[in-house]
């Protein structure tokens, strides 16, 4: 076995010579996105590029005036970079308060130290549930195992004895020990590994997933469209090739919503730093949105409906059981190590009961408690002692203690208490073999849980938004389903249907998904079991979140929609989820669900009003070319309609404040209503543009006019329910349509003209008809849009 320099630590001067020589554990991190990504894509995108190229061509060929599209491209692309800059501030301080430690001995002390901050052949005490931090070897152990798995994808645990390697990435899930750091940072051969496993996995996002189909079916239209324009336009216009150019980019700068994409981005990094104020990191943007459509919240009991904080009620000594000093030696010895709250507890009852120890012999083999498994042990050639739950301790037991002890666990679990029993055993137990027969209870520890007072308020929050909440637990059936009665998991005193996951069939098998399907609570999971739980309400087409904050939790976390850790768990499992509650506060969850919800709800209002203009804008080039008519819009006139209709009150509407439920088919109910409408709007104005005369400036002002009054038309209908501030958004941008005709330079600039009254008859004529006819599709269509939702 080789030694550390320093069996005591680096002393503070070894710590500065290895930082100077860059020998740190310090790699880059993705708690948010980098600078250079977020200028990148708000900045460097196919329709940015399709615009910057429209306006290059304008400017060298007709009036710089239809170029002001560029200013709202400009405009947007400002906001989206600054948003988002915004957001990665806040998200990178909550990192750092959130950055993962470790205990290490330095200088012949242990203190704590960033992971960041560890050099080479630094001494770092592992304990159960820390997050191995760097690579290097086992210098002590005591029952030391190790979850390899977000390495080798291996879900059993792996026994760590003196000198074996430890890798970076993987988790403490049994025992304690010292490791002597070898390699860190970029030079750990795992890093890269690790980095993978951490990342953060695609979140799948409906709003994002929507968009990018829309925007795909654009990019195969848009060639076809731009030649269409462009050789119909120069026909149209007896070979005016310049002004054919410029009503090919009108018709090019109407079809790209070139708004969309950056107000999502914008949407979800307003709302990732909203909750970072509240104590939520939100580790991928579009996260938010997924809680909004949880119809499955999976929930782990402790750190959750519980605080994590265990108090010891007492200890009682059963029949026939071995003197109370060896007793105390035994359990003492078995939890010695603290390395959990549980082990903890029963010190505190040790030390209160006084009672004397018995020094057990030194030659007994330690057998360290596992998460699978359920129990840990102190194991002999002529007797053994086993500490751990219950259930699997009684399974065979027989005699008056027995029955003494099964009496204790059942009270205590109805009043929602954990217990633990400490038995005997007459010979051997060995670590990977069934215990033996002869068990002999001897000691029942009855240990209490606080329940968290927000609780009951929260799951019945979920339970009046259809969410189905589960409890799934690796303690006592009866503990469990205990405290979910108390909280009415259920609702209506509804009685829970509980599960020992011990009785469950097969994982990943139809008779699992049947077994499982309408079960409440489930208690003694393994961790395999979690995951498995997770699939399986995927299979049956749920939206499954996961709450937890041990290891054991890790995996069904990773495999969740949504995984949710809590601040104060386990440095893996809030490595593998999207969201972290800072302050460990469950109450926070309806918060993150009401910015989920706002956001689908806006971005569905803003999206109508997009795609509408995408609509109109194919349709018109595509008649207007067909039929040789030359194109009814400069770029400036349908920028002037974008801005009033379409970016200003988007902005406003993106957000607002929104409590709507959520239905599946954002997509589906957009289209139903901005198709039609779309339709209409472009039918209305290309009627007037006709008959107040083609290729004329009075007949694009009566297009642009009519084209507005439809778009306001729909933006009301897409702002309902009407309140105040809505209504007063409505009207401002009417006002504003009216005064940029009304005003002489707004009106030269858009190359517009006051209509005389029997013009105002017409247009207002003809805006009234295809609102009117709006209005009836859009009432019309409400149980299609909703069909199948």
């Amino acid at each position: 076995m080789s030694f550390p320099p320093y069996p005591d630590g680096l002393p503070d001067e070894a710590v500065a010579e290895r930082v100077q020589a860059g020998q740190t554990n310090r790699v880059p991190r993705t708690t948010s996105r980098p600078v250079s990504q977020i200028l990148r894509s708000n900045i460097f995108t196919p329709f940015n590029a399709i615009l910057t190229t429209a306006m290059v061509v304008v400017l060298a060929m007709g009036d710089w005036r239809d170029s002001v599209f560029a200013l709202v491209m400009v405009i947007n692309a400002a906001i989206g970079v600054c948003s988002e800059l915004r957001s990665k501030r806040v998200l990178d301080s909550v990192a750092v308060l959130a950055a993962p430690t470790s205990q290490v001995l330095r200088a012949g002390k242990v203190q704590t130290v960033n992971n960041d901050d560890l050099v080479v052949d630094d001494l770092v005490e592992l304990r159960l549930g820390d997050q191995i931090p760097a690579d290097g070897t086992v210098l002590s152990t005591r029952g030391l195992e190790v979850d390899e798995s977000i390495l080798t994808g291996e879900s059993l645990p792996v026994k760590k004895q003196v000198d074996d390697q430890l890798l970076s990435g993987t988790a403490v899930v049994a025992g304690s020990g010292r490791m002597w750091v070898r390699q860190v940072g970029a030079d750990s051969w795992a890093q890269k590994i690790t980095a993978e496993a951490r990342k953060y996995s695609v979140v799948t996002s409906e709003i994002q997933r929507a968009i990018d189909r829309v925007l795909k079916w654009i990019m195969v239209v848009l060639p076809v469209v731009v030649v269409l324009l462009v050789w119909s336009q120069t026909r149209a216009d007896a070979g005016n090739w310049r002004g054919a150019v410029i009503l090919a980019i009108a018709g090019v700068v109407g079809m790209i919503p070139q708004g969309l994409v950056l107000l999502t981005s914008m949407n979800f990094g307003l709302a990732a730093a909203t909750l970072s104020r509240r104590g939520v990191l939100v580790q991928e943007l579009p996260a938010v949105e997924i809680l909004a459509r949880v119809d499955e919240l999976c929930l782990d009991k402790t750190g959750t409906l519980t605080t994590g904080g265990i108090r010891g009620q007492e200890l009682t000594v059963l029949p026939g059981a071995a003197s109370e000093a060896d007793l105390a030696g035994a359990l003492g010895r078995l939890t010695s190590d603290e390395t959990n709250a549980s082990a903890t507890a029963v010190q505190e009852l040790l030390r209160s009961q006084a009672w004397s120890a018995t020094d057990l012999p030194t030659e007994l083999t330690e057998v360290p408690f596992n998460s699978t498994r359920k129990w840990s042990a102190l194991s002999g050639a002529n007797g053994s002692w086993v500490f751990g739950a219950p259930e699997i301790l009684l399974a065979n037991a027989r005699g008056d203690a027995a029955e003494a002890a099964r009496q204790l666990v059942a009270e205590s679990s109805s009043r929602g208490q954990r217990t633990l029993c400490l038995s005997r055993a007459g010979g051997p137990i060995a670590e990977n073999q069934p215990l033996p027969e002869d068990l002999s209870p001897q000691l029942i520890a009855v240990l209490s849980e606080d329940i968290r007072p927000d609780a009951a308020e929260t799951l019945e929050y979920f339970r009046s938004q259809g969410v189905r909440v589960r409890v799934i637990s690796g303690d006592a059936p009866g503990t469990v389903g205990a405290i979910a009665d108390r909280l009415d998991l259920g609702g209506d005193g509804r009685t829970l249907q509980v599960v020992d996951a011990r009785t469950l069939p097969e994982i990943d098998t139809p008779e699992f998904d049947r077994a499982t399907a309408e079960v409440d609570v489930f208690g003694r999971v393994t961790p395999e079991q979690k995951r498995a739980l997770v699939r399986s309400l995927q299979r049956g087409g749920h939206t499954v979140a996961m709450t937890g904050d041990g290891v054991n939790d890790a995996l069904a976390l990773k495999e969740a929609d949504l995984g949710i850790a809590m601040g104060n768990g386990a440095p893996a499992t809030k490595a593998v989820s999207r969201l972290v509650l800072m302050k460990s506060e469950f109450s926070v969850l309806p918060g993150v669900v009401a910015e989920g919800r706002r956001i689908i709800a806006n971005m569905e209002r803003v999206s109508s009003l997009f795609l509408s203009k995408t609509t109109y804008a194919v349709m018109l080039a595509v008649i207007v070319s067909v039929c040789g008519w030359v194109y009814p819009f400069l770029p400036r006139q349908l920028t002037f309609i974008g801005a009033l209709t379409i970016g200003t009150p988007a902005f406003f509407l993106a957000l607002a404040p929104s409590h709507r439920r959520y239905h599946p088919g954002f997509l589906r109910r957009t289209l139903w209503l901005a198709v039609p409408s779309g339709l209409l709007m472009g039918t209305g104005a290309l009627i007037v543009y006709l008959l107040l005369g083609e290729h004329t400036e009075i007949g694009q002002t009566g297009a642009t006019l009519t084209l507005i009054l439809g778009a306001l038309w729909l933006l009301g209908i897409t702002a309902r329910p009407f309140n105040l501030w809505r209504l007063v958004l409505i009207c401002v941008m009417a006002a504003g349509a009216l005064l940029g005709v009304l005003i002489p330079w707004t009106r030269e600039f858009f190359a517009l003209q006051w209509p005389d009254p029997q013009q105002w008859a017409l247009i207002g004529g003809v805006g009234l008809a295809i609102s009117a006819l709006m209005e009836v599709c859009y009432r019309y269509t409400t149980r299609f849009r909703h069909e199948g939702s």
